[in-house]
């Protein structure tokens, strides 16, 4: 049900020797492969996106820090968003392990600094990013397909029965039902929108009437409400958000091949000059 926005698949650097190599890797009846003819296939298939990869987080890296602090907080969002599907989520996405998705992360931090060093915020902007911020809450839901099914989950709650034991018992969100219907957590941007506007304006405690989804329907009782943090202690937070709100991939695009330029870059190989010519793939995310 939550939304996961995740970067470009990261493919695994080729792990073969550049050098020329005759040697047979595999032997058959119907004919050998050597080092050379794999690694040859692999290069056209993937090794300008492979190697631009690299170059972006070798270029970066000279000039800007990621933390492995910076990358844990970013996975474990991602973990809190998919709980129990995290690890087949990203496998949809093309990464075949967390260690993977962890290096798409840290490429796309590092992206990151690079372009929000060249944004700019006003302080009406940051102001009006600090009225607009809703803290996060905690939430339960109960899911079902149809709103008859919800007007009667709804009746039951009025008549004094338990959320958490209606949620466990006809709720089809099955990874939030078996803790009673509790989504944990979240901020706004996570949710599916409608279940986000609905969620967002309820008090705590109170309970919604059923709530249309692309999912089905929901009863939404909100648990918990966090409180609203000052200005001066959510500047750093809020100048953040207002700078992502403002990057496009024409700005990524353009100060990583201002990065290039500044690396000098020279390619031996001809087959992959154009890996110096335009951006990373993780531009897209």
């Amino acid at each position: 049900m939550k939304k996961l926005i995740l970067s470009g698949l990261i493919i695994s650097a080729l792990g073969l020797s550049a050098c020329s190599s005759s040697s047979s890797l595999v032997k058959s009846d119907a004919g050998n492969i050597t080092q050379d003819e794999l690694y040859q296939a692999m290069k056209t298939k993937y090794g300008t996106q492979t190697l631009q990869q690299l170059l972006v987080e070798k270029v970066l890296s000279k000039e800007y820090s990621v933390s492995k602090a910076d990358i844990d907080a970013e996975v474990k969002k991602s973990k809190e968003q998919l709980g129990d599907q995290f690890l087949s989520t990203i496998q949809q996405y093309g990464y075949k392990t967390e260690d993977d998705f962890r290096k798409s992360v840290k490429l796309n931090l590092l992206e990151k600094k690079a372009v929000h060093k060249t944004v700019k915020v006003t302080d009406k902007e940051l102001k009006d990013a600090y009225a607009a911020y809703k803290p996060d809450i905690q939430a339960r839901h109960i899911l079902v397909e149809d709103e008859k099914t919800a007007n009667d989950i709804e009746a039951k709650l009025k008549k004094g029965e338990k959320f958490e034991d209606l949620a466990k018992n006809s709720s089809k969100d099955t990874e939030s039902a078996k803790n009673g219907g509790d989504l944990g957590w979240f901020g706004s941007g996570v949710m599916d929108p409608d279940f986000e506007k609905a969620a967002f304006a309820l008090k705590q405690n109170e309970i919604s009437a059923p709530v249309k989804t692309q999912f089905g329907y929901h009863i939404i009782q909100v648990t918990g409400i966090k409180e609203k943090q000052s200005f001066d202690k959510m500047k750093d937070t809020l100048t953040d958000q207002v700078k992502d709100s403002k990057v496009t991939q024409d700005m990524v695009l353009k100060v990583l091949k201002e990065e290039f330029k500044k690396a000098d870059i020279k390619i031996s190989d001809k087959d992959l000059k154009s890996a110096a010519e335009f951006a990373s793939p993780t531009a897209n995310s």
